[in-house]
């Protein structure tokens, strides 16, 4: 299986390719801003209008494994997980955020980053203290701290 960084760039070449507008979110989105802590998943941020698209995409580059949807506080944030199993049986999920009426300001406060000498397009670290608080789960809060550390 290729990294999850080869992985992440197939998948935004392809989402840029087919225009669907996106924003990087999770453990990877803590990465690009400068914040390393290992994750086994990639996490897009998207309108629902592009889910499927994005499903469509995900099939191709091989995520064609859906699995039950995730939300949380009272749905505030949607997740439609689809993964993938290699040769060697590991597997990797690629989370679809549905951007919801609770995270709009997030979505249009997202930012286009210079990562790997590509453009992509990734929520702030102020947007991701948000969707993380939405979230509250263990690592979720430990991340909080870390942005809110840098920021102070």
């Amino acid at each position: 299986m290729a990294t999850l960084l080869e992985e992440l760039d197939a998948l935004i070449s392809a989402l840029n390719e087919n225009e669907i507008e996106y924003a990087v979110c999770g453990g990877l989105a803590l990465a690009i801003h400068g914040f390393a802590r290992a994750t086994l998943d990639i996490d897009i941020l998207i309108q629902s209008e592009s889910l499927e698209k994005a499903y469509k995409i995900g099939a191709e580059k091989g995520f064609d494994i859906r699995e039950l949807d995730i939300s949380f506080k009272e749905r505030a944030v949607e997740i439609r997980r689809v993964s993938k199993i290699d040769d060697n049986g590991e597997v990797l999920s690629l989370d679809l955020v549905i951007v919801t009426p609770q995270v709009q300001d997030v979505w249009e406060a997202r930012e286009t980053i210079d990562f790997l000498g590509s453009q992509l397009w990734v929520v702030s670290q102020t947007g991701l203290i948000k969707m993380k608080r939405l979230a509250g789960r263990p690592q979720d809060l430990a991340d909080i701290e870390r942005l809110e550390n840098e920021e102070s």
